[in-house]
């Protein structure tokens, strides 16, 4: 069982290296200057990713489960506590995470500064366009000229 529990932990490593280098990826896609057509893809593989780790974090419970340890981080403490193996894997694995945790916060604040800016950008056109007759409004029409 510890064997299993081992080699899950050394595929949830690779599986968050994956994600951590698809997050690189992404960091580039949101600093270029159309990002439109390069983030399609790599959301896709974000999800496919959370998915696979999602499973593997499900397998890894139930064999702390069969060990009789408790799920999540207490389980492997005590798991990583009993054998060096495991423990080295854990520690491996905890730093992935965080390092892909940074990367997430990281492009969070990106997808959050570039969302303002155009935010800023659009109220700046709204005020710049003036509400003349004849000027269409932004559902594309002519606003009809009110009575006098």
């Amino acid at each position: 069982m510890k064997d299993a529990l081992l080699a899950t932990l050394i595929e949830e490593y690779s599986a968050v290296e994956a994600f951590a280098s698809i997050l690189t990826l992404e960091t580039k896609a949101l600093t270029a200057l159309s990002p439109l057509e390069l983030l399609p893809p790599i959301v896709e593989k974000k999800t496919e990713l959370i998915g696979v780790l999602a499973k593997l974090e499900t397998t890894r419970d139930t064999l702390l489960a069969e060990m009789g340890l408790p799920a999540g981080w207490p389980g492997m403490e005590l798991a990583a506590s009993a054998d060096a193996r495991i423990a080295g894997q854990w520690s491996l694995l905890q730093k992935a995470a965080e390092r892909a945790r940074r990367f997430n916060t990281s492009n969070g604040e990106l997808i959050r500064v570039r969302m303002d800016y155009n935010q800023r950008a659009l109220t700046a056109l709204q005020v710049a366009v003036p509400q003349k007759a004849g000027f269409y409004g932004p559902d594309g029409r002519i606003p009809a000229r009110p009575a006098a």
